[in-house]
């Protein structure tokens, strides 16, 4: 018994120094969230203190255990883990929460902190990459895993909140991971009924449990947030429920944000502001907490210490996969590449390869048929390429031969998401953040909008992933001005690190997905079209030069242009005859396609003055809002833009091109009045 009532204070004194590290690291910043740190302590220390598998010495052990902080506003909870766990996260960057290059910012950061998987604060995000981190782990555990070899054996925990849960991405996601039976997910609801507004009551009023239910999950309901043993015992019961594959489960953690501080706790007030020292030396006294600020006792860190476990179980893990690599070499091996994101050996010479046989093969067609052959050239070579389509599978062309598809009892490598976009671009940051697998994903352009919050978070966290967008224009014709985009090309091209690719025929195509699946430093775009494209002829070194995003497609005939075209897509076809009329006149004129202005932007200045001499009039042409094209005009001693500055009409894509002026016609004539 003494035993028992000593190992119940052990977890209250560790629970209690999750609490003041992040009541004072709140007040040192005069900055932050200390609520749900203090309301979320003991489940914090049930899971990583009993269960969590890890090893602080090398946060990219393949078979950790993942975690993730949904609610990532809490984010002083996580750093006051990692800390006490052993990671190297001194408390002086603790006491420098919030401030400027800490490794302590106000929401956890991806590839900033050790030990943090990825980046959280955007509610709801960190449940769906929790749940692309699950179907990962699931997917190479079936690729991998042998007979008496289990290398692949590793559980997803996320802590969410009320806000998580009302945000739609949330039903996306649990949707999806309950219909793919995603059993080693383990996901932990704050259930404390306080939001910034105060009692959730007002406007949420969910029957969460029978929601998770109908989802597919098992739901633990009831449990005590604040007893330790609990949500030990839950936790037990939701990994006998991951042993037995019955489906991903939801704790419900009945809890109190604030959990004490005398007048604080319970309400709004402590939910995202510092206590001030009156009230914390008033929570001090009523936990009894008699120690300084940022002063942990040595017995409470040597419960949270994970480096001696942590490295005997990688010690035992790296014995079982020394075994397995001496009776399956191969597989071995190619684990090893897929989990540490290099490219087979090769890779470079094989795209280029691949890149000549598509431009000898001239072929004329829709881009977005042109990327499903690129996909399926690719993914021959690339058994990691792992996506699909949110249930626009035959629309976005994302299959390929053998593709096989995900399945809940059944390993492939197309993923029917379903119509949930934002879910799936989340779910493909967490498949990217895993590792062992390339995503992509795809949708309408149009609806790059829904995902777009979580492509922004593929770019912010380098991320690649790959993002398909097709019926990229007005040419998409009678869908009308819902389905058509007009100001998406230029938003998406201000998300910083995203590259957006629009190539103008099957080559460009071809090149935009070999750029895209060898770079490693952030996420990309390929917007299709769903009209047929001409193939564009080029020599063997403009090949190579569509990967600098902008190139000399076609030059003048006298290699002196007096006339620049700029354009992307569809359009640069009517550049091409645009430039044949113009030259039939005299007016030598070159034109440029710019498939990716990222990679252009990224390209030396002698480059792109090259491609665009400051002495020559230009004009860009492009089938969407026009204003960020200026950025590539300003130089030039007169310019001019033809875009599209209303949005679309329903209407074959003919007629559309004639009523908004994408015609050659008008772009000669443009051209001609700015000699």
């Amino acid at each position: 018994m003494n035993m028992r009532l000593s190992q119940t204070a052990q977890d209250t004194l560790c629970a209690n120094a999750l609490r003041f590290l992040a009541i004072d690291a709140v007040e040192a910043a005069q900055s932050g969230h200390p609520g749900m740190p203090m309301g979320m302590a003991e489940i914090a220390v049930a899971l990583w203190t009993r269960h969590l598998k890890h090893n602080p010495a090398d946060p990219t052990w393949p078979d950790r255990d993942r975690f993730i902080l949904s609610n990532g506003h809490g984010s002083m909870l996580h750093y006051a883990l990692l800390h006490l766990s052993g990671y190297d996260l001194p408390l002086d960057e603790l006491k420098r929460f919030r401030q400027l290059h800490s490794k302590t910012p106000g929401h956890p950061e991806y590839g900033l902190t050790p030990g943090i998987e990825t980046t959280t604060g955007p509610l709801g995000q960190g449940l769906a990459n929790a749940v692309g981190m699950a179907l990962a782990e699931k997917l190479l555990a079936a690729e991998f895993n042998r007979p008496g070899h289990t290398i692949v054996d590793h559980h997803t925990s996320v802590f969410l909140g009320d806000g998580c849960l009302m945000e739609g991405i949330s039903h996306e996601a649990a949707s999806f991971a309950g219909v793919q039976r995603l059993s080693r997910l383990i996901a932990f609801w704050d259930d404390n009924g306080i939001s910034i507004d105060g009692d959730v009551a007002g406007w949420f009023a969910d029957d969460t449990p029978a929601r998770f239910r109908a989802c597919g999950w098992n739901v633990i309901e009831n449990v005590d947030g604040h007893d330790v043993d609990a949500v030990d015992d839950a936790i037990r019961n939701a990994r006998t429920n991951a042993a037995a594959d019955t489906g991903p489960t939801l704790i419900c953690c009945r809890t109190t944000i604030g959990r004490g501080s005398p007048a604080r706790a319970g309400t709004a007030s402590v939910h995202g502001a510092p206590l001030g020292k009156d009230e914390i030396a008033a929570t001090r006294e009523a936990l009894g907490w008699n120690h300084q600020a940022f002063d942990i006792p040595e017995e409470i860190r040597n419960s949270f210490d994970a480096r001696t476990t942590g490295a005997a179980r990688q010690a035992a893990w790296q014995a079982q996969f020394d075994a397995y690599a001496q009776e399956w070499p191969e597989l071995a091996a190619e684990f090893t590449r897929r989990v540490t994101k290099r490219l087979p050996v090769g890779f470079q010479v094989l795209a280029d390869a691949i890149l000549r046989g598509v431009h000898n093969e001239a072929a004329t067609l829709a881009s977005r048929k042109a990327s499903q052959q690129a996909i399926g050239r690719l993914a021959r070579a690339l058994p990691e390429l792992l996506g699909g389509s949110a249930d626009l599978t035959h629309s976005n062309l994302t299959d390929w031969p053998g593709c096989g598809a995900v399945r809940a009892d059944q390993a492939g490598r197309h993923i029917n998401w379903g119509v949930r976009e934002f879910g799936m671009a989340a779910a493909l940051n967490g498949i990217a953040l895993h590792g062992g697998h390339l995503p992509f994903g795809a949708t309408f352009l149009v609806f790059s909008d829904y995902a777009r919050n979580a492509m922004r978070m593929s770019a912010l966290m380098r991320q690649r992933v790959i993002y398909v967008m097709t019926h990229d224009s007005i040419g998409l014709g009678e869908d009308g001005p819902t389905h058509q985009p007009i100001e998406h090309l230029p938003s998406l091209r201000q998300i910083p690190r995203l590259d957006v690719w629009r190539p103008c025929d099957a080559v460009e195509t071809q090149a935009a997905w070999n750029a895209s699946v060898m770079r490693a430093d952030g996420p990309s775009v390929i917007a299709c079209s769903r009209q047929n494209l001409p193939h564009q002829a080029r020599d063997a070194e403009r090949l190579g030069d569509i990967a600098r995003g902008g190139y000399v497609l076609a030059e003048a005939d006298d290699g002196q242009p007096a006339m620049v075209l700029i354009s992307t897509g569809s359009e640069i076809s009517l550049a091409m005859e645009a430039r044949s009329l113009l030259q039939a006149e005299g007016i030598a004129t070159r034109v440029v396609s710019m498939p990716c202005t990222a990679a252009f932007d990224r390209q030396h200045e002698a480059w792109r003055d090259a491609v665009l001499p400051t002495d020559v009039p230009r004009v860009a042409i492009e089938a969407a809002q026009a204003d960020g094209w200026w950025k590539y005009l300003a130089s030039a001693p007169r310019a001019a833009v033809i875009g599209i500055d209303r949005f679309g009409e329903s209407a074959p894509a003919g007629e559309l091109a004639i009523l908004f002026g994408m015609t050659p016609e008008r772009i000669a004539d443009t051209a001609r009045r700015l000699r």
